[in-house]
């Protein structure tokens, strides 16, 4: 609005004036509030570190995220004195994995052979985990979590990171810290901003994601069938199916060209337990589009700030372990910098120790994770009139019991499982 006195035009200041950001000093700024975010703010708020963790969403009600607590994160909640009431929370538990490939019923997985405390992936909504985690962290008065904050651009002091601008309902804020560290996902900002480039590793598929509604008599226990040209992961969750129907890589637009009935009598043909709630599935707006990437960092820092989780290196979703090889990130950060963060900000040096020690076992299950993709799901998908064959490593774990305790350890506990080494702050 514009107000005229003798011609002489005064514009009102409050129309013209962008709003002041408001200014937080902490030692360290998590940005990014899943999985390795609040499980790494709530043990850094345990050891008295000052740190604030920043969630760009107002809650964390969100669908299609990774819903698999693997034997390695539940260990981990047992360490922390969690485990107790986390297990009391709603979840299903997956001890043998088995599927039909072509036909042929086989056994992937067996975990209750392994010599562990939890031998059983749990399945639990991701949004009740991470509420968990939050609420678990109110004791902690060192510990902030911001919802509705978003990450917006980085603040630097010459070549060093020195923390966050974001945007939240009230006005931007600029949240100044010694540390940045950045959980923000395989789409992160702070990587974006902070100019780290990405080796893609590339995946031959990706993901329809929908649920389908469940009688509390159907029963199945098969996990996976995969077949020429098709392949469909289903999970019981009480009272729903969480589906995972796989595609070849770019071919959403030719499924939704076929009409969704195609795809619904596709899915019935390989799944029928499913006929009965396949309804639920109304349109396309009912099924997800989940696109798959393999890929990490060759370089995990600046000053300043560190990356892990899905920032660093994006997982694909076979095994179902990207929620497990966040948290271990998480605890291995802790171990690593939290008596150091007591002092201020790590150097470079030491911010790299987290990759020094994370790399292997993220390369080694993204190498697994590449040969089940190469030598079993892109010859599914490639479809042909051929029946398929079950590989030769496949017939074995099904036929020798014995062995499947391997997959069952890889999957369940990952190549180098993290402990909780950091202190917690003494009581007053």
């Amino acid at each position: 609005m514009t107000k005229v006195v003798n011609e002489d035009p005064i514009l009102e200041p409050a129309a013209s004036q962008p709003p002041q950001a408001r200014s937080v000093k902490v030692r360290c700024c998590i940005v990014g509030g899943g999985p390795a975010g609040m499980m790494l703010g709530y043990l850094l708020g345990r050891a008295g570190i000052e740190v604030v963790v920043l969630e760009k969403h107002a809650d964390f009600f969100r669908d299609f995220r990774g819903d698999t607590v693997h034997p390695s994160t539940l260990q981990v909640m047992d360490e922390l004195g969690l485990i107790d009431a986390f297990l009391k929370l709603p979840h299903q538990r997956l001890q043998k994995m088995d599927g039909l490939f072509g036909g042929t019923h086989v056994r992937i997985a067996d975990l209750g052979r392994l010599h562990t405390k939890y031998p059983f992936i749990a399945f639990m909504p991701q949004w009740d985990f991470l509420n968990f985690m939050r609420e678990a962290g109110n004791r902690f008065a060192s510990l902030e979590v911001m919802m509705n904050a978003e990450a917006v651009d980085l603040i630097r002091h010459g070549d060093a990171i020195a923390g966050v601008r974001a945007k939240t309902p009230e006005g931007p804020i600029e949240i100044e810290a010694d540390l940045t560290i950045a959980c923000d996902g395989r789409h992160s900002t702070v990587r974006e901003r902070a100019g780290l480039s990405v080796e893609e590793i590339g995946a031959p598929m990706d993901v329809l994601w929908f649920r389908v509604g469940r009688k509390a008599d159907e029963t199945e226990n098969l996990f996976a069938r995969v077949e020429p040209g098709k392949m469909m992961i289903t999970f019981d969750r009480g009272d729903y199916w969480q589906c995972a129907y796989v595609i070849a890589k770019g071919q959403y637009d030719a499924v939704k060209a076929r009409g969704l009935q195609a795809l619904l009598d596709d899915i019935v043909r390989m799944a029928p337990v499913l006929g009965s709630g396949i309804a639920d599935v109304k349109s396309f707006d009912d099924v997800k589009l989940l696109t798959v990437a393999i890929n990490r960092l060759a370089r995990w820092t600046r000053p300043g700030l560190l990356l892990i989780g899905d920032a660093a290196h994006a997982m694909s979703p076979v095994g179902g372990v990207g929620v497990n090889l966040a948290v271990q990130d998480a605890v291995a950060t802790a171990n690593l910098l939290a008596g150091k963060l007591q002092h201020g900000c790590p150097s470079e040096n030491e911010l790299d120790a987290v990759r020094r020690r994370r790399e292997f076992p993220v390369k080694m299950t993204q190498a697994m994770q590449v040969v089940v993709q190469d030598h079993i799901i892109s010859g599914a998908l490639q479809g042909g009139e051929r029946p398929l064959k079950v590989p030769l490593v496949v017939r074995l774990v099904t036929a020798l019991p014995w062995l499947q305790g391997i997959p069952a350890r890889l999957l369940a506990l990952g190549v180098r499982p993290e402990h909780v080494r950091s202190k917690a702050m003494s009581s007053p």
